[in-house]
């Protein structure tokens, strides 16, 4: 029997994870020191015990490389709010990764910009 839900159980976990985070970022865990962290997407592994956690960066205060260890330093704090918001049989283990995706799409939007101003004249 086919499920009525428009995606499988990982990408709701993984979207349920991706909230919490976001809840543990602003009530228990500071991250201000880094710059203002955002987490952009979450995957998740099918057994559910891993996931790869994205963040983006606005006026980060240190370089992307260490804030990446200083936020993979944190993960078993992370992982400890997780586990009491999360309503899965196992808290699933916690890797961070940039999301350079930003800087892309920056880039895209600089060279745009460069090619209407030369339209223009």
């Amino acid at each position: 029997m086919k499920s009525e839900r428009p995606f499988d159980r990982t990408d709701r976990v993984a979207n349920e994870i991706q909230n919490i985070l976001g809840q543990i970022q602003t009530q228990y865990i500071d991250l201000t020191e880094l710059g203002f962290i955002t987490f952009t997407k979450v995957i998740i592994s099918p057994d559910l015990k891993h996931a790869k956690i994205f963040f983006g960066v606005v006026n980060n205060k240190k370089s992307i490389n260490k804030i990446s260890v200083e936020l993979n330093k944190k993960s078993k704090a992370f992982r400890k709010y997780l586990g009491k918001e999360l309503t899965i049989k196992f808290t699933p283990a916690l890797k961070f990764y940039y999301d350079d995706s930003i800087t892309h799409i920056e880039r895209i939007d600089k060279l745009f910009n460069e090619l209407d101003e030369k339209g223009k004249s």
